[in-house]
């Protein structure tokens, strides 16, 4: 028996699968050390309450469409409206350097992917999907490319493969980066820092706080702009501002439907999702570039996050359990392998290009947070490292500006050359 909800009722249903996501992160402490996301949380007990009802009773839902791609547009959209390029100046070359090295393990993540899901007797769009599509690129690309996979190349659960491997990501990231840092840094011959004994308390905390404000740059001109990896802090904005960013979202959605149109059919076809991401990417530069306009991160921000929590509640409350039961042991196996092969990169190759010095450690240890889960993760990892051996500004200062908006890029372009390879 198929029940059809409409957009009103999708809506209220998502947002009560993340109130419940918010409730588990807070009560669960394994939740809340892994950083995943409160609609991650809430949505995959949704998923397996769906998949009880339609095992027991036969029941299964129809959830409206349409609501769900218009939030995920507006988030690629917030992704490319925050990609402010002049924003580069302020890495470096050390910025450019790991935005090569991140893309270059983009590459090579896919590679595996695909070459183990030939060899496990997959289809080899099940490797993107083990590959960059959920791990670097986490939920919110996992949802926005299952769908594509499943109604264009005919890859059945590609969105409930997508989400479990996102989530698996996001654990294992966590669970790695600490250790190989830590490595690292001891292999430096570096000591953890230590606190006098006669110390006040008062002083400890100056102390911490000091390093708090080191490690985020607080004292920045870029301080709070932080973009998706603080999706739970105050942001200030207007009702004027509100209006004026919403019009920018209206802008690349419009550019974005318009592009997919002119280009369905001949070789720089792109996903609907990619182009409100570029779209945003064109608007936010020319804006900021030849008319001097200035950008209300905030509000962006906060657009931003909201549309992803409503995203990836509908995609999570639409996922169809029972798709996976033949795939659980060969996607494992390939999980197993992009996890070994993101500790290997991150030891031997971004730490020593980085510098091999204690910073590049640090990014090791980020790296190792967005290349298989998210920029949260990512910034844990840098902080579990940090508070026990100091501070490291520079990675502070890189990690958050790839992982929220440059990797995602990057990735939607080698995800579009590698779906138009011939072997797949």
């Amino acid at each position: 028996m198929a029940i059809d909800l409409n957009g009103y009722y999708t809506l209220i249903l998502a947002t009560l699968v993340f109130l419940l996501g918010r409730f588990l992160v807070k009560k669960v402490k394994f939740l809340s050390d892994f950083n995943i996301p409160e609609p991650v949380a809430g949505g995959l007990v949704a998923a397996v309450i769906v998949y009880a009802l339609n095992a027991f009773f036969g029941y299964s839902f129809n959830f409206q469409k349409e609501l769900q791609t218009a939030f995920m547009l507006m988030f690629f959209a917030s992704i490319g409206l925050s990609a402010d390029f002049g924003r580069l100046k302020a890495g470096g070359t050390p910025l450019f350097v790991f935005t090569i090295l991140v893309s270059a393990f983009i590459v090579l993540q896919n590679g595996v992917g695909v070459a183990m899901a030939s060899l496990l007797g997959l289809e080899p769009l099940m490797g993107l999907m083990t590959g960059s599509v959920t791990l670097t690129g986490g939920h919110g690309t996992a949802g926005a490319w299952g769908p594509i996979f499943e109604k264009e190349y005919g890859v059945a659960g590609a969105t409930t493969l997508g989400m479990a491997s996102a989530t698996y990501g996001l654990v294992a990231g966590g669970l790695i980066g600490s250790p190989v840092a830590k490595r690292l840094v001891t292999k430096l011959g570096k000591k953890p820092l230590e606190i006098p004994e006669n110390q006040t308390d008062v002083e400890k905390l100056a102390d911490e706080q000091s390093l708090y404000s080191t490690q985020h740059n607080v004292a920045d001109d870029n301080a709070g702009k932080e973009i998706f990896e603080k999706p739970d802090n105050i942001r200030l904005i207007t009702a004027s501002s509100t209006i004026e960013t919403l019009a920018l979202f209206a802008a690349a959605l419009a550019f974005a439907d318009i592009m997919t149109g002119v280009a369905k059919g001949t070789w720089f076809e792109l996903p609907t999702f990619v182009w409100a991401l570029g779209g945003g990417v064109v608007i936010r530069n020319v804006l900021t570039t030849f008319f001097n306009f200035d950008m209300f991160d905030r509000a962006i921000d906060v657009f931003g996050n909201a549309s992803l929590s409503l995203f990836l509640a509908m995609a999570l409350i639409s996922l169809k359990l029972w798709e996976l039961t033949d795939l659980a042991g060969p996607v494992l196996i390939i999980l197993a392998v992009q996890t070994v092969v993101m500790i290997c990169f991150a030891y031997f190759v971004t730490f020593k290009i980085m510098g091999s010095n204690y910073d590049s450690a640090v990014l090791a240890a980020g790296h190792c947070g967005f290349g298989m889960g998210a920029t949260p993760t990512a910034v844990a990892n840098m902080q579990s490292i940090t508070d026990r051996y100091g501070a490291s500004h520079k990675a502070f200062l890189i990690v958050p500006m790839v992982g929220a908006f440059f990797v995602d890029i990057v990735n939607a372009t080698v995800l579009q050359i590698f779906t138009k390879l011939p072997f797949m």
